[in-house]
């Protein structure tokens, strides 16, 4: 996998943090309850995952409900494809209405310092 490095992320060394990020519509308020106690359920069997660093859902006034994993590594996340917890949060996925999936890979993380810098070359 060319173009990434090995990070401490908090708690191991590894390629860098992956993030899954799910957004499901719900036709009414109703439905978009059944759909956030069902990631509820996935959730509880996430948290409790090697490489799980936070594992959340919550539902937006416009009855748009969410779903976030963080895991440590690419690796971490890989072996949550692979498993049966992530078949069923595919089978909550496509219980909503346009699922919207996306991964985002981190690779670094930066803090103060990065204000520092940019401040220091003019923010630009």
């Amino acid at each position: 996998m060319a173009g990434y490095t090995r990070a401490w992320n908090g708690r191991c060394y590894g390629r860098g943090m992956v993030r899954l990020n799910v957004a499901l519509n719900a036709a009414s308020a109703r439905r978009a309850h059944e759909l956030l106690d069902a990631f509820r359920f996935v959730v509880m069997g996430t948290r409790v995952e090697p490489g799980c660093l936070a594992c959340s859902t919550w539902v937006d006034p416009d009855w748009t409900v969410h779903y976030l994993e963080e895991w440590a590594t690419e690796t971490h996340m890989r072996h949550r494809v692979c498993s049966d917890g992530f078949t069923s949060l595919l089978a909550v996925m496509e219980s909503g209405l346009e699922p919207q999936v996306q991964f985002d890979f981190v690779t670094g993380r930066r803090g103060l310092d990065y204000v520092s810098e940019v401040r220091a070359g003019g923010g630009s």
